[in-house]
């Protein structure tokens, strides 16, 4: 795993900056810094950022309920990607779609496409317009659409941990998880080969609590969810 946590004031050296309509980008969240995302805040309340649209192929697996999943999946969107979700349940997702708006015609914007799972013809990501792809495909998913390219970021959506997926979640750049009960916990640390006062935290997160783990990291911080946000998503919640 590669991927940090950064203070949202520092400068990450990531990403550019995107450019998104306004009315958006107000819709839906504040962004991060030169194209991070700002995820929750530390223990201090200082924001964090998370490097999710790179110049590198990139893996996030995500370890929880739909609530943070949509969350990350807004925030690409606030700062300019194109956000493509391949998922079982649609409905679940429409309002991604919705938040997007339309455009000048009437059509549905083309920032979401919500497809199903299947192979399918990606955007092209560039600097410009990177793109985030949502696979929620179940705790063992299969790897359809993996980051090949830079600026494409893959993020995968657990609703728990498998034996199975052990190796995807091994080898991914990032991990978010929410609160694991005890039996999903030792998975983990057998996993990432946490030590016992980690695995235990993980049992005892808040509903509004995230771990962030990579490579030389261990950071747990707590979701922050803007008004316009709580519109859309409802309140912050662990499960769906």
């Amino acid at each position: 795993m590669s991927s940090r946590v950064h203070d949202a004031n520092q400068d990450l050296g990531v990403a550019p900056e995107f450019i998104v309509d306004p009315e958006l980008l107000d819709a839906i969240s504040p962004s991060g810094d030169r194209g991070g995302i700002v995820l929750g805040s530390g223990l201090q309340g200082e924001p964090l950022t998370i490097s999710a649209l790179r110049s590198a192929p990139t893996r996030i697996v995500l370890v929880g309920g739909l609530y943070l999943a949509r969350q990350v999946a807004l925030r690409a969107m606030a700062v300019g990607a194109w956000v493509v979700v391949a998922t079982g349940r649609p409905t679940a997702w429409h309002l991604l779609s919705q938040a997007a708006g339309t455009q000048p015609n009437g059509q549905p914007s083309p920032l979401v496409q919500i497809r199903r799972l299947s192979p399918v013809e990606l955007p092209r990501p560039s600097e410009d317009a990177p793109l985030l792809v949502v696979h929620d495909g179940g705790p063992t998913p299969q790897d359809l659409f993996p980051p090949r390219s830079p600026w494409q970021t893959t993020v995968y959506v657990l609703p728990y941990l498998h034996p199975q997926a052990g190796a995807m979640a091994n080898a991914a750049d990032l991990v978010l998880m929410q609160r694991l009960p005890a039996g999903q916990a030792e998975l983990a640390a057998r996993i990432w080969r946490l030590p016992p006062q980690m695995m235990r935290q993980l049992t005892t997160l808040k509903d509004d609590q995230v771990v962030a783990l990579g490579r030389n990291l261990w950071r747990p911080l707590r979701l922050v969810t803007t008004a316009k946000e709580k519109q859309i998503l409802g309140p912050v919640r662990r499960g769906d």
